[in-house]
């Protein structure tokens, strides 16, 4: 094949796809919703099968599940009757991808979950399969073609189970309320995880807080800096709400102003009055871009009230490894 001819293929091949997505979206009905809902309502797993591609296309389902916070698993069917039926509870939800929806291997399946009374939803390209027949729920997958020549190739089919499997995925964590904080939980080691850290997780409280009153004295001052290692200390008054703070380049521009004046003025005489801070639920990334803006090494952490809670350092931003 000629350049030309290749990149005409794959445009025609994301078409049909497109297309195919594009055709899934008004087939969402009630059994969608009743999906979700059982989804939602299920106290225990989702066993996700499905035999070739709709088996690896379940594996990517069953991931996605999980990390949207469903405990989901993938069962290989052909493997199900050799002993991976242990694995099924009566209490699971069985979510089986068969375009067809006469997968022998599911077919086969279909007597012990009725048996024990698992719950079945189905991905199909046919609402009148036999396994269709036997799901509790149907959820209608099926495509005008496939994108290579003469449908002998699962690509629509594939693209729309996926599409549905996600669809269902974002749908039931919206529907359990699963947020932010539940998502950086599951991903502590991926970027999506670090990008989504709170400040309250990375933020230095307790004795490690530099902080003095106004009537310290600067050498005192000084030396609370110097202890606490962080490049700032803040000025608090007695319900250590945040008056201000004094930072090591603070000191430096008045010792360049005062000379030896500066040690016998207080904290209360040099301190920077309403400096910026930050709540500890902001994002880790949003107190990053704070302190570029500001030109800040340390950032103070204070509730609504303005009291003190904690110190993060561009250092402990560092450490994440998040740029």
């Amino acid at each position: 094949m000629k350049k030309n001819a290749i990149i005409k293929t794959g445009r025609e091949v994301l078409e049909i796809e497109s297309r195919t997505l594009a055709a899934l979206v008004p087939r969402l009905d009630d059994n969608f919703a009743r999906a979700v809902g059982l989804l939602a309502r299920s106290k225990s797993r989702v066993i996700v099968t499905g035999m070739g591609k709709s088996g690896l296309v379940g594996r990517k389902i069953a991931a996605t599940l999980a990390s949207c916070g469903t405990p989901a698993l993938f069962i290989h069917p052909a493997e199900a009757g050799h002993g991976d039926l242990g694995m099924i509870l009566k209490d699971d939800v069985i979510l089986a991808i068969s375009y067809s929806g006469e997968t022998r291997e599911i077919v086969d399946l279909l007597e012990f979950i009725k048996r024990i009374g698992v719950k079945l939803i189905i991905i199909t390209g046919d609402r009148k399969s036999r396994i269709a027949k036997y799901s509790d729920i149907v959820l209608d997958a099926r495509v005008e073609r496939e994108a290579g020549p003469k449908d002998m190739v699962p690509t629509s089919s594939s693209t729309a189970a996926l599409a549905m499997g996600d669809a269902l995925a974002i749908a039931l964590m919206k529907e359990k309320g699963f947020d932010e904080k539940d998502f950086v939980r599951f991903h502590p080691k991926g970027q999506l995880g670090r990008k989504l850290l709170r400040v309250e997780t990375l933020m230095h409280v307790g004795a490690e807080i530099p902080r003095v009153t106004e009537a310290t004295p600067m050498i005192q001052v000084i030396e609370e800096i110097t202890r606490k290692k962080l490049g700032v200390t803040c000025i608090v008054d007695s319900n250590d709400r945040l008056l201000g703070v004094i930072t090591d380049g603070d000191l430096r521009r008045m010792l360049r102003k005062h000379k030896e004046r500066l040690f016998k003025k207080s904290a209360g005489e040099c301190m920077t009055a309403h400096p910026v801070t930050i709540d500890g639920e902001g994002l880790a990334t949003e107190a990053l871009n704070l302190m570029e803006e500001r030109k800040i090494t340390s950032l103070v952490v204070a509730d609504k009230a303005g009291k003190v809670e904690g110190i993060i350092h561009l250092h402990d931003l560092w450490r994440t490894e998040m740029f």
